[in-house]
C-alpha cells in the first residue's frame, strides 16, 4: 500500500510539474511577444524617439553586459566588448538620462536599437540639423538642466559621458550622443551639445571605449 501510495503521489507531483513548466512556456512566450512603445516625434521627414535608449538587452534578447567598476569597463573597451552603464553608477541617473553605451554595443552585429528603429549614422543626424538650422542648438535641449527651448520636443539633455578609463564627467553641461558612422576607419561621428549653446558633429577626442548616451530614429 505504501508503495502505491508513493507511486500515486510521485505521478501526481510530476503532472504538476510538467503543468507549471508549459505554463512558463506559455508565459514567457507572451512576454517576449510583448513590444515596449516609444514617444516619438516627427521632425521634417524624420521620426525620433523623445528619450535617450535605456535597454539593456540587444534585439536578439542577450544581455548587454552591465559594467560599474572602472576597471572592467577598460577591459571591455579594450577587448572591444559591448557594456553599458549608468552615470556615476547610479540608476536615478538612469530615470531620467537613459543609458550610457560604449562604441561596441553600438557596433554589434545583434542589434542595440529596437525592432522598426535604428542609431542613426552621420548623414540622418546632419540632415536633422541642417532642417533646424543655426538655431538646431537651443531647438534641440531640454528645457531641464539647461538654457533649451525643446521647440521640437526632441528633449536633448545633458547627460554628460564616462570616458574609456571609466571616469565620468559633465552631467548637467554636455549632451553626446553615438552615431553609426566611423570617419576614417576609427574615428566616430558623434552630436555634441553643450551649455555654451555649442552644437556640432565631431570625429574625434574621443575612443570607442567610451560611453555616451543613444538616441534612436525609426526606420524608412
Amino acid at each position: 500500500m505504501d508503495n502505491e501510495k508513493g507511486k500515486s503521489l510521485i505521478s501526481k507531483g510530476s503532472s504538476n510539474l510538467a503543468k507549471t513548466e508549459k505554463l512558463l512556456s506559455i508565459t514567457q512566450k507572451i512576454l517576449s511577444e510583448i513590444k515596449p512603445q516609444y514617444e516619438s516625434v516627427r521632425i521634417g521627414n524624420q521620426e525620433w524617439i523623445t528619450r535617450n535608449l535605456d535597454v539593456d538587452r540587444f534585439r536578439n534578447g542577450d544581455l548587454i553586459p552591465h559594467v560599474k567598476s572602472n576597471k572592467e569597463w577598460k577591459k571591455a573597451g579594450e577587448n572591444g566588448q559591448p557594456a553599458w552603464c549608468y552615470y556615476d553608477n547610479d540608476p536615478k541617473n538612469g530615470k531620467k538620462y537613459g543609458k550610457l553605451y560604449n562604441r561596441y554595443a553600438v557596433n554589434d552585429s545583434r542589434g542595440l536599437a529596437p525592432e522598426g528603429y535604428n542609431i542613426p549614422d552621420g548623414y540622418e543626424w546632419s540632415s536633422l540639423l541642417d532642417y533646424l538650422g543655426p538655431r538646431a542648438f537651443e531647438i534641440l535641449k531640454s528645457e531641464d538642466d539647461w538654457d533649451g527651448k525643446n521647440e521640437v520636443s526632441f528633449n536633448g539633455l545633458p547627460g554628460g559621458f564616462r570616458d574609456y578609463l571609466g571616469e565620468f564627467y559633465s552631467l548637467g553641461l554636455v549632451g553626446l550622443w553615438w552615431s553609426s558612422s566611423v570617419y576614417y576607419d576609427f574615428n566616430v561621428i558623434y552630436l555634441h551639445l553643450d551649455t555654451n549653446g555649442g552644437y556640432e558633429l565631431r570625429n574625434d577626442g574621443h575612443d570607442m571605449g567610451d560611453g555616451f548616451s543613444v538616441r534612436c530614429l525609426r526606420d524608412y
